[in-house]
């Protein structure tokens, strides 16, 4: 065993700090003023820099040719070193580090001098016997730990152990399965004593392990650790103080979401069933997109089981079109562009050994070898034993870049589904590529699918540069949301799961991904029962990845018809979530730059209310939506926490509500129990059936003015790449309050030209209708009947029952204009 007890030598290098202990070795950056990187080698010298994570370094690494054009390459904050009583600190300006020397271990300050975060003394970094190695932090009566990626349970992890490994876990339990399909090990440190939040990302890829307090010794006190099996600590401190800023700069370092094409939030059809039908699977999904048009469901796509790859034998041969079920894909394919409905096949990366392109495969060098390099892996795969591509190895890119373009790129598919991606490969030690640097399959499993959502990302654009690609992952590492939309993989159809589900998607939010789902309904088990088919759908539809996806053992099929006396509901939800898409598509861009989270947890937003930093079920859709979903079977009454602060006004009955309270609403089957902040403006476009082939010509903004509010809607044209060039807008509403009501401003910025043609606001007014309404100082007419309102091209109507005034008139094709809604109070009487 080896301890790092004692400080025995530093050498500043200007650029980094070097330290040698009595243990272990470190090299210390300071990557900005929020990122301070401690990195930590039990070997003799630190092993070459190489990480497919990172995209903001200030070295060079091995893997800059491959994502150089994604990483930003920083000059790091000069080190200057001071010497104190019992060691060293530095500073990066908002955070000291303060080394200490005997005992030897490391210490975080912020600028009021509180500590965020400290090494547990004498026992910091630690080798055991077996070569694990263990960084162990202090923690104290009050901390929550938020994010490790794609977690079962609650979202506050405090008493959790948890493994850090990729594994195929179908029939997963939302509550207590551990591990699961990701490995993300970050997490989110939130000390509600001193309301402060910081994180810690290990750059490492090995399996590992989290303690949050889990394992207790009386000569230690409390603590947490990370335990991996092999690789170096190197430890990211990320920032706050607040959760927001802590996820913002953990994705500075790993990178922002993908911004995907607009149709990806749609409603995405997907069941195994369909494709293991004996032949004309085509025409089954074909039929299925055309029973949603009869039905008034919106759909724009549909994920394609891996039965259309089926050879004579029944197994899964990734790119081999199966005839029978599918005599003509490219003709399949164009029927469903015309229906405005996208396919996006599932592909495996496990080669059966008797796959016909097997031999291929092999010879153009696509497979991670054996321990001594000489020959192709092989292991155990769904379906028989099989070889793995190395997506770190160029071969294996380029092998699987070739087909992909042959088997589905060229008839037409510009989506890809990554599946079966988690790599169990039993030997670890069985050698991969790494960019020539040479690793095993136990110190990079988790890159693979990371890697493989590159590949396909890379072979889209280089086959068209213009389309921009979707793409969805079921397993990954940190830095996967660059790529992909991820699901959470095979959930158990029980209400512990559409419960539990909640927390899970949370927590990836606050791992840095954004864009992420579960399989509504279940994927594995029987058919859900009717309430927990509704109630699941209608928590879905705020997933930003909405699909309805089985393999059901009962011989049953979950599609949105399966109970005709429910279809109402299931139709509803479907229709609300397509009427939220312009706030859902300014939430993806928003995680796009900044890295927030679509779904976020209560404490995201709220964090100064310690009522809701145990929260993991209601949720913020947004800044401005609190969602409060049904998920309990049977209820008829929900009890729902409005976080302190700022006043809330429901949805349905158009009541206010203070905050810092728990109400009880009555609940029945239609339910969906949603929230506006007082202060919130929420751009929605109502009618929308379909993201292919419906233009947005007509938005609809919900507006609450209590408070100053400013929202950003994002537009392009959703399916290319030209937004890297520019072509993008963004109108950036604000409402004022003035003397004599509220004015709201919209300011626009960008190239692209809007399809909006008509602007309806809906303006809350809880005490007092409006007197008068101008547009850009030009009074809108008044309507006191509601019919000959709907029949007019612009004017203004108050709705007594929501009171609501609403408002509509011509997009201007103008930068920038005003609305003013004048409250004052017109005397009646008094002459």
């Amino acid at each position: 065993m080896k301890v790092s007890s004692k400080l025995l030598s530093i050498t500043n290098h200007h650029e980094y700090l070097d330290l040698v202990t009595d243990g272990a070795k470190f090299r210390i950056y300071l990557l900005d003023e929020n990122i301070i990187r401690i990195r930590g080698t039990f070997d003799d010298d630190f092993a070459p820099e190489e990480s497919y994570a990172l995209v903001k370094t200030a070295w060079a690494d091995a893997t800059d040719d491959l994502i150089g054009d994604e990483r930003q390459r920083v000059t790091p904050i000069a080190v200057e070193l001071t010497e104190t009583a019992d060691g060293y600190t530095v500073s990066n300006g908002r955070y000291t580090l303060e080394i200490h020397a005997e005992p030897f271990y490391f210490e975080i300050k912020d600028q009021n001098g509180v500590t965020v975060h400290k090494d547990l003394v004498k026992r910091s970094f630690v080798q055991d016997d077996l070569g694990r190695r263990f960084h162990y932090s202090a923690m104290g009566d009050h901390d929550k730990f938020y994010g490790f990626g794609e977690k079962s349970g609650k979202l506050n992890k405090f008493k959790r152990r948890m493994r850090m490994h990729n594994t195929d876990s179908l029939g997963w339990n939302a509550a207590k399965s551990d591990p699961l399909y990701k490995m993300i090990p970050f997490y989110i440190d939130f000390n509600t004593t001193t309301n402060i939040a910081s994180g810690l990302y290990y750059n490492n890829t090995h399996d590992s392990v989290f303690d949050m307090d889990c394992e207790h010794s009386n000569y230690w006190l409390r603590y947490s650790y990370f335990q991996c099996d092999g690789g170096d600590l190197d430890v990211f401190f990320i920032g706050g103080p607040t959760i927001k800023q802590v996820v913002e700069h953990y994705t500075d370092l790993t990178g922002k979401s993908a911004m995907m094409p607009l149709p990806s939030l749609g409603y995405m059809g997907s069941t195994m069933f369909y494709t293991e039908l004996d032949q004309d699977a085509d025409q089954a999904i074909l039929d299925f997109i055309d029973t949603c048009k009869k039905n008034g469901i919106p759909c724009d796509g549909f994920f394609l089981s891996s039965g259309y790859t089926s050879g004579k034998d029944g197994k899964r041969y990734v790119f081999n079109w199966n005839k029978k079920r599918f005599p003509d894909p490219q003709k399949f394919v164009a029927e469903l562009k015309k229906r405005g409905a996208l396919l996006a096949p599932n592909i495996k990366p496990g080669m059966l050994v008797t796959h016909p392109l097997a031999d291929e495969f092999m010879e153009k060098d696509a497979y991670i070898k054996t321990p001594d390099g000489q020959g192709s892996q092989v292991d155990q795969y769904w379906g028989g034993d099989a070889h793995f591509v190395d997506f770190t190895n160029p071969h294996g890119r380029d092998a699987w870049e070739q087909k992909m373009t042959e088997a589905l790129l060229s008839i037409g598919i510009t989506s890809i589904w990554n599946d079966n991606n988690e790599y169990e490969i039993n030997d670890t030690q069985a050698v991969v590529d790494a960019e020539g640097q040479k690793s095993t399959i136990g110190a990079l499993k988790p890159i693979m699918p990371t890697m493989m959502a590159k590949a396909a990302k890379d072979a889209i654009n280089r086959y068209d540069a213009t389309v921009r690609p979707y793409l969805v992952n079921r397993a990954g590492f940190a830095g996967i949301q660059r790529y992909a939309q991820t699901w959470a993989g095979d959930n158990y159809t029980s209400w512990t799961n559409v419960k539990y589900n909640i927390p899970t998607i949370l927590g990836m939010g606050l791992s840095g991904v954004a864009n992420q789902g579960c399989d509504i309904g279940g994927f594995d088990g029987p058919l859900p029962e009717p309430e927990l088919f509704v109630r699941w759908v209608q928590n879905g539809i705020f997933q930003p990845r909405f699909s309805i996806h089985s393999c059901n053992n009962d011989n049953t099929v979950t599609e949105p018809w399966t109970y005709p006396a429910y279809t109402k509901y299931i139709r509803a939800a479907i229709q609300l979530r397509y009427s939220l898409v312009p706030y859902l598509y300014s939430l993806l861009y928003e995680a796009s730059t900044k890295g927030s989270p679509i779904m976020r947890p209560l404490v995201y937003e709220f964090q100064d209310d310690p009522q809701v930093a145990e929260e993991s079920f209601e949720f913020m859709l947004g800044a401005s939506l609190l969602v409060a979903n049904v998920v309990d079977k049977g209820q008829t009454a929900k009890s729902v926490y409005l976080p302190a602060g700022v006043d809330w006004l429901d949805l349905k009955t158009s009541q206010y509500y203070t905050g810092g309270q728990t109400i009880t609403i009555p609940v029945d089957l239609g339910s969906i129990p949603m929230f506006l902040k007082a202060g919130s403006i929420v751009p929605q476009s109502k009618g929308l059936m379909n993201l292919h082939n419906d233009v947005i010509d007509k938005l609809d903004v919900l507006i609450e003015p209590s408070r100053d509010a400013e929202f950003v809607v994002y537009e392009d044209d959703g399916v290319t790449n030209n937004y890297r060039q520019g072509e993008t807008l963004e109108t950036t509403i604000k409402t004022t309050a003035t003397a004599d009501g509220v004015v709201i401003d919209f300011s626009r910025v960008g190239q692209y030209q809007t399809q909006v043609k008509t602007m309806a606001l809906a303006v809350c007014c809880p005490k007092i209708a409006p007197l008068s309404v101008d547009l850009a100082d030009q009074s809108l007419p008044r309507y006191l009947n509601a019919a000959k309102f709907a029949d007019a091209a612009e004017g203004w109507y108050f709705d007594g029952e929501s009171r609501q005034v609403q408002i509509k008139y011509a997009n201007p094709e103008v930068a920038g204009y005003a609305v003013k809604v004048n409250f004052s109070v017109k005397d009646l009487i008094s002459i």
